[in-house]
């Protein structure tokens, strides 16, 4: 059993991807209602994903990121949550967070998946700071952060083109106080 088999909270625990992860992660990565969130533009082939899986056991150091699913107390999968362009130097690294399915969303899953990843980043992985870019638009993902106390630290204008027109991106902090 791997470290990241062991991450639980009350409603959810964080599991290490597997083989048979890949239809799962097909159909989310190919779901263009969420691209705009995950600033895709480019569907993933089942291969890609296969071999991205493949390659997760590879150490955080080698891989520069961490991909966990979400899996609730009955044993569905309802989400990811990631860890990004992870600086072990600067002890920082970037997260994102998706709760696939409509219907599970705004039931606490995310919030208690961020929670976790947090304590696991400041605790184990001995991080200064965490990190994540959210459009000014997508107000449950601001509040989800803010909840988990990361401030807005930045905003970078007219980022993220959707259709014809831009977006405004909050760039959101969270550091590690008193260590």
């Amino acid at each position: 059993m791997t470290q990241f088999q062991m991450l639980f909270g009350e409603r959810i625990r964080l599991r290490a991807l597997e083989p048979y992860d890949v239809d799962t992660l097909y159909k989310w990565e190919n779901d263009t209602t969420i691209w705009k969130a995950s600033n895709t533009i480019t569907p993933f082939s089942r291969f890609v994903l296969e071999q991205y899986i493949a390659s997760s056991h590879l150490d955080l150091y080698t891989n520069k990121q961490l991909r966990l699913m979400i899996t609730n107390k009955e044993g569905k999968d309802v989400g990811a949550i990631d860890l990004f362009d992870y600086d072990p130097q600067h002890q920082r690294a970037g997260i994102g967070i998706l709760i696939a399915s409509p219907e599970d969303r705004g039931k606490g899953y995310a919030s208690e998946a961020l929670t976790v990843l947090i304590q696991y980043c400041f605790h184990q992985l001995h991080l200064h700071q965490l990190y994540c870019t959210v459009t000014v638009d997508n107000e449950d993902s601001i509040l989800l952060f803010q909840k988990n106390k990361f401030t807005i630290t930045g905003i970078r204008k007219e980022w993220i083109r959707v259709g014809d027109t831009f977006v405004d991106e909050y760039l959101m902090q969270l550091i590690r106080k008193g260590h």
